[in-house]
């Protein structure tokens, strides 16, 4: 089965809606959170502790798995979903975010990028077209070409650049997928920084490209997040109405929600995961910095006194400060496990809340409880 998005309601107050993304490997109710599993698994769960939190797709990374273990591999494994035990759709990203976040390990060139490999020094290039092979052979169900994703701040003359590069780069991502047809629906990305003028431009052109969806790339990089709305909501006016709006590597559970009322689907981001091992779960009263003394003698009192995920109803907050002031990976699975809970959770409930035609009071009622 091929990739087909369909709108099932949108909210008359706000740019929000509600789909279905169809894919070989399932269906995606939107909007939705992508949880992060970088190398193919999320730290401290396995694939079964993700699927038993109700998370439709997951999100990998070409670049870190064409370092290690190395795509030739995943392929003889059957593919990524066989290699780590998913059988819902994936996502993987093309490596075009390791362009920003590598940027001294790495050389531009209109042919591709050469990196230097951030484990042991080995010199790696990356074109288009062996980005898209590398995709082809990972076998995610929604692939993204490569791009040039350019730094906050920069030059408009460096956006430019880094724009129209994109540009041609997925041209050529195009006609390698065609080259060698799968069922991998291909994304386009919008890039341009904060220029409106620059956002407008790559946004016509990825709307004119044969893509399946629609993505928005080169934010949430350390821009003001006012600019992150405002250049979402000029892109949200000019794309096709019909196919997906995906907002790279975003966010918070306010962004969440205050990108979906500006008409986005889908969302990835490390952010739950990663605070989650640092000691801060996100909850429905906000966050909580659950390694804080303040919750030393907390023994009756859960992460989330709300949360009905498995973690909140077992263990007390006292006991996973315990865990993490200890040294204890245990702390990290239980707190992991809560915050991908509360992620997926809010997103059922937005979802919700845009086919009951509530979702205006719905956010307002949600912000006034978790802030920014």
């Amino acid at each position: 089965m091929h990739f087909q998005y369909i709108i099932e309601a949108e909210d008359k107050k706000t740019r929000a809606r509600a789909g279905r993304i169809i894919t070989p490997h399932g269906e995606i109710e939107t909007p939705i959170f992508m949880p992060v599993g970088t190398l193919g698994a999320i730290k401290t769960l396995d694939s079964s502790d993700i699927a038993g939190l109700g998370a439709q797709i997951m999100l990998s990374n070409t670049y870190h798995l064409f370092i290690r273990p190395g795509t030739a591999l995943i392929k003889k494994a059957g593919g990524l979903h066989k290699f780590m035990h998913w059988d819902r759709p994936l996502l993987t990203d093309s490596g075009g975010y390791q362009v920003f976040s590598l940027k001294e390990k790495r050389k531009i060139t209109e042919e591709g990028v050469g990196f230097q490999s951030h484990l042991d020094g080995t010199k790696v290039f990356f074109t288009p077209e062996s980005v898209i092979q590398a995709e082809k052979d990972i076998g995610a169900d929604i692939i993204m070409p490569f791009d040039e994703c350019i730094e906050y701040p920069c030059e408009k003359d460096d956006a430019v650049k880094a724009m129209q590069r994109t540009h041609r780069w997925l041209d050529r991502c195009i006609c390698a997928h065609r080259d060698t047809p799968t069922n991998q629906a291909l994304f386009g990305i919008i890039q341009g920084g904060v220029f409106e003028d620059l956002r407008r431009e790559s946004t016509t052109f990825i709307s004119g490209s044969d893509v399946d969806g629609i993505s928005i790339g080169g934010l949430s990089v350390g821009e003001p997040i006012e600019d992150m709305y405002r250049m979402t909501g000029i892109i949200k006016e000019l794309i096709p109405k019909e196919k997906p709006l995906y907002l790279m590597g975003v966010g918070t559970p306010a962004n969440l929600i205050e990108s979906v009322s500006r008409g986005v689907d889908m969302f990835d981001c490390v952010m739950p995961t990663r605070n989650a091992r640092n000691g801060l779960a996100f909850t429905s009263q906000g966050r909580v910095h659950y390694k804080d003394g303040k919750w030393k003698e907390m023994t009756d009192r859960p992460l989330d006194e709300s949360c009905s995920c498995y973690v909140c109803r077992n263990y007390s907050i006292a006991y996973i400060r315990h865990l993490f002031h200890s040294g204890h990976m245990t702390a990290l699975r239980l707190a992991t496990y809560h915050n991908l809970y509360f992620y997926i959770n809010l997103m059922k409930e937005m979802r919700q809340s845009i086919l009951n035609n509530k979702f205006s009071l719905w956010k307002d009622a949600v912000l006034s409880k978790i802030g920014n």
